[in-house]
């Protein structure tokens, strides 16, 4: 593949993350639509998010491994054709189950596409910027809470909630028919990043261990960050708009920040987000009652939230033990665990102590994950000779850059 190819490739598989991530987060924007048009209470609409999530995490490993050797042009084509076909049942859904059923449909396109986008996009690029790559490939996920939600329930607000799933089916078959262009057929196991540069199992079980619990430790608060800023902060409703956008405009700077050590310092582009999480998430706790500290952690949240992400997913593709789209498939589902867990255990919390706590509980998560990853990486430097190290770096550095 041309770099110009493997560039479009980039840029339409990222605007496929975005559409999906918009989808997976549309209904929490517009349920106050869609609850009274179908007759169904705001609780049972917020059941299609988290119900989502699950979907995710029970389907993406079996679904990775009955497709690993369909050629990812065919497969990734037929995602985004089933994204179209269930978006577009959504938008015409009459009924609370018609409804449930697009959603399971565009669950299941997710978890498939979350297994084989990243070795897919990252394949035709040299090793040595696999790291800045899989960074711009989040950036569209990144930009989903942002852009994607608010522009969804801006549509919803003034087209009906429907419009707003049929566009998503309109741009789902944009990015099918663009994939089907772009990307050439070829067995799967012969991509450029069919394999994990630097395999090791443990290693990557320690990985999946520290995703879970730190994306937990963040989602324990993020979940309910409306009644802590509410509650806690003394913010005024008319406030919160204004204050998730900066939290997920600092998210987007973290994945851009992400972006320049990625490659050169995997290890510690793992380390610095959790460290930055936990310690704004403990401010919060602590200092989160004075406005101007609840908003600064607040962006730390989300920095840190979104470059832990990048790092996780490039760290797979050098630790994976066999097939980075198995692989690819187990941080899904460890990530999705934790979105899940998280906002299961904050909810339970939040109904017996309150918001204050949360933050507390999340960053002690984020420090378990942070140890975690730090040890493992002590131990790691200790058995590895500092000259073989130091001819890996310096082999890394002089890789080149696709123009």
């Amino acid at each position: 593949m041309s770099p110009r190819r493997a560039w479009a490739v980039l840029v339409v598989l990222s605007l496929a993350a975005f559409a999906f991530i918009t989808t997976e987060l549309l209904p929490v924007g517009l349920l106050t639509h869609i609850a009274p048009d179908l007759d169904r209470s705001r609780s049972r609409v917020g059941m299609l998010v988290s119900g989502y999530a699950v979907v995710v995490v029970v389907a993406s490993v079996p679904l990775a491994r009955l497709t690993q050797r369909i050629p990812r042009r065919h497969l990734l084509g037929g995602t985004m054709i089933l994204f179209a076909a269930a978006n577009a049942a959504a938008a015409l859904a009459s009924t609370y189950a018609v409804l449930a059923g697009a959603r399971l449909l565009t669950a299941l396109a997710q978890a498939l596409f979350w297994s084989i986008a990243t070795a897919t996009v990252t394949g035709p690029f040299p090793i040595a910027v696999r790291g800045r790559v899989v960074a711009l490939f989040a950036t569209g996920a990144t930009l989903a809470p942002v852009l994607g939600v608010p522009l969804g329930a801006w549509l919803g607000q003034h087209a009906g909630w429907r419009t707003a799933f049929a566009v998503l089916a309109g741009v789902g078959l944009a990015i099918a028919a663009a994939v089907l262009i772009l990307l050439p057929s070829y067995p799967p196991a012969t991509g450029g990043a069919a394999r994990g540069t630097a395999p090791d199992g443990r290693r990557f079980t320690v990985l999946l261990i520290a995703t879970a619990l730190g994306i937990g430790g963040f989602m324990t608060l993020q979940t309910y960050i409306t009644p802590f800023l509410l509650d806690v902060s003394g913010f005024a409703d008319a406030a919160l708009a204004p204050l998730l956008f900066a939290a997920g405009t600092a998210g987007v700077v973290g994945t851009l920040a992400a972006a320049r050590t990625l490659d050169t310092r995997p290890i510690a582009s793992l380390l610095t987000p959790l460290s930055i999480g936990a310690a704004s998430l403990i401010g919060m706790y602590a200092l989160g009652a004075l406005r101007p500290g609840a908003v600064a952690f607040l962006a730390g949240i989300g920095l840190a939230y979104a470059a832990f992400g990048s790092a996780v997913q490039s760290r797979m593709l050098q630790l994976a033990p066999g097939s980075t789209d198995i692989a690819s498939a187990g941080v899904s589902t460890a990530f999705n665990a934790g979105i899940a867990g998280g906002s299961l255990f904050g909810g339970a919390l939040l109904s017996i102590s309150g918001a204050r706590p949360l933050a507390l509980v999340g960053g002690s998560l984020t420090l378990v994950a942070l140890t975690l990853l730090a040890v493992d990486a002590r131990r790691r430097h200790a058995a590895t000779p500092a000259p073989a190290a130091a001819g890996r770096e310096t082999a890394v550095r002089a890789s080149p850059l696709p123009r």
